[in-house]
């Protein structure tokens, strides 16, 4: 069993573990230590330890530590921004598989223009506190598409004080965070 994450490829390392004859009480548990490994041709396999439990029909994902992330509403309809985000990838990964061989050819199928299929793309360049805070619908409220997606600073660094977004590492001195456009420290 394999998938598409984005560009990335996933392969569940995991072991279906059965209880009963009920299939509503599957669990899948991948065991042992997060690894790394890399492949010649410059892919990476990522394997995490979780587990992905059934809790009143749906499946939470565990993690490590025993925590659950908290669950999104099903009833939330994602973002502009977060729909912009999952296309670049779709896009991206299209021309990565060779599906499609230019941007140009993307915005043929999908009957739009060039250009935004490129400032698309380029929202798979962003820094991942970046891009955690698209899909946590957590960006300051001044943050615009034309933001994130124009031009974007190849350096993460220059793109969180773009945004106004702190380095993950650093804290906040106020409730507040810093000033647009200034990183804390």
């Amino acid at each position: 069993m394999a998938g598409r994450v984005g560009a990335c490829r996933w392969r569940p390392a995991a072991l279906l573990q059965p209880i009963g004859a009920d299939p509503a009480r599957t669990r899948i548990q991948k065991t042992g230590e997060p690894d790394i490994v890399e492949a010649s041709d410059g892919r990476l396999t990522l394997t995490v330890p979780i587990q992905i439990k059934r809790r009143s029909g749906r499946k939470l994902v565990t993690l490590p530590n025993g925590e659950t992330a908290p669950v999104r509403p099903w009833d939330v309809a994602p973002t502009s921004i977060q729909l912009a985000l999952a296309r670049g990838h779709r896009w991206l990964a299209m021309l990565e598989s060779g599906e499609a061989k230019s941007l140009k050819e993307i915005a043929m199928r999908e009957g739009i223009d060039n250009s935004y299929v490129s400032r698309m793309v380029n929202l798979t360049t962003l820094a991942p506190d970046i891009v955690a805070a698209i899909l946590d619908d957590a960006l300051p409220n001044h943050v615009t598409l034309f933001d994130l997606a124009v031009d974007p600073p190849a350096l993460w660094d220059e793109q969180r004080a773009r945004v106004g977004l702190c380095h993950p590492f650093h804290l906040a001195t106020d409730d507040q965070g810093p000033p647009a456009g200034q990183c804390c420290g």
